[in-house]
């Protein structure tokens, strides 16, 4: 199974990974969260995202998901990457962290590419049009 580790702005993170428990059911295995704090020493921030890194990959890799490219946890996030042994996909949200889950059992690269399409397909517009049709009015 493909580690997940989430690095955000602070408890970013722990919220998504609690929401997307409460969706499921349960907490996810092998997922953890890095929250990264404004005062944050960007060298701190590497060797935490490389050790996080490390406790979860069982041998398959390790997608990490951050919040937004070119912040502090995407730029350590690229920093620690290992080709082959981690990924790495930014602009977190709910619907990525879902899709991320329900295909753990791909390669990491397609688990990458996957991630990437959950988070944009899970963004929407909502018209008037649709409300009245997922709430019946």
């Amino acid at each position: 199974m493909i580690g997940v580790l989430l690095v955000t702005h602070g408890p970013l993170g722990d919220d998504l990974i609690e929401a997307v428990s409460h969706v499921l059911g349960s907490r996810p295995q092998e997922i953890e969260a890095l929250d990264v704090s404004s005062r944050a020493e960007p060298v701190d921030t590497e060797a935490s995202i490389t050790a996080h890194m490390r406790e979860l990959d069982k041998g398959e890799g390790v997608l990490v998901l951050t919040d937004v490219y070119g912040a502090t946890p995407s730029n350590c996030m690229c920093r620690a990457l290992e080709p082959g042994h981690a990924a790495g996909v930014s602009g977190l949200n709910l619907p990525m962290l879902l899709k991320t889950l329900n295909y753990r059992d791909l390669p990491l690269e397609q688990l990458a590419e996957k991630a990437a399409a959950g988070g944009q397909e899970g963004i929407s517009i909502i018209s008037q049009d649709m409300c009245n049709a997922t709430t019946g009015h």
